[in-house]
């Protein structure tokens, strides 16, 4: 099926998860450590247990919605056939490849500082600078919003169910990571709690 929001995406998925490959061995080469892969916190390691079969899906659902004609995987008939919404699915597209852009470059600010879970034995750099400027965690803010353009070019029942579980598992991590990042930094963390947004830049202040 020439489906071309749907190849674009499927694609990108897999270049994300790909990337994510190449930092956990980029990290473990310069490192000697692991990169997170195997969480440490008990809140992390049963977080684990739920996402990794929620990335699993969200890496197949996609190519499924292609290839396949099952009424729960193929897309929706309105997503073809109504005209809005397949200007949505397009606009969609490349929102997602930006998105994948973006990360790349966070992943490479970050450097040996990238970490699937929380080390608890390390005090990694705060990065305040880039996109980290204005938004305490980039990296997740573009994974929602590369798993909304999914669930807008492939929007089956699996497929919302899969980023309604991501997006809430994406702000219990964000929220857990500060916790330990103001234990680790102390005021200089909450400084730039105070001067910056979760996911979106805001004016005023808030704290951690």
């Amino acid at each position: 099926m020439r489906d071309f929001p749907g190849i674009i995406l499927t694609a990108t998925i897999w270049a994300y998860w790909l990337g994510i490959g190449a930092m956990i061995i980029r990290v473990r080469r310069r490192t000697r450590r692991s990169a997170g892969v195997v969480p440490q916190q008990p809140l992390e390691q049963a977080m684990w247990i739920v996402w990794v079969p929620v990335i699993g899906a969200w890496n197949v659902l996609p190519y499924l919605a292609l290839t396949r004609r099952h009424w729960l995987l193929q897309l929706p008939g309105f997503a073809l056939e109504d005209p809005l919404y397949a200007a949505l699915r397009w606009a969609a597209a490349p929102c997602a490849v930006l998105c994948l852009t973006l990360t790349a470059w966070c992943w490479a600010r970050m450097g040996s500082s990238w970490s699937m879970a929380i080390r608890e034995q390390d005090s990694s750099e705060l990065i305040t600078d880039g996109l980290f400027a204005r938004i305490r965690h980039p990296i997740y803010a573009l994974s929602i919003l590369l798993m909304v353009c999914s669930a807008v070019i492939v929007p089956t029942l699996p497929m919302v169910l899969i980023a309604v579980i991501h997006i809430a598992l994406t702000q219990l991590k964000a929220r857990n990571e500060e916790r330990h990042l103001l234990k680790t930094h102390g005021e200089a963390y909450a400084r730039y709690v105070q001067r910056t947004g979760r996911f979106l830049p805001h004016v005023g202040t808030s704290r951690p």
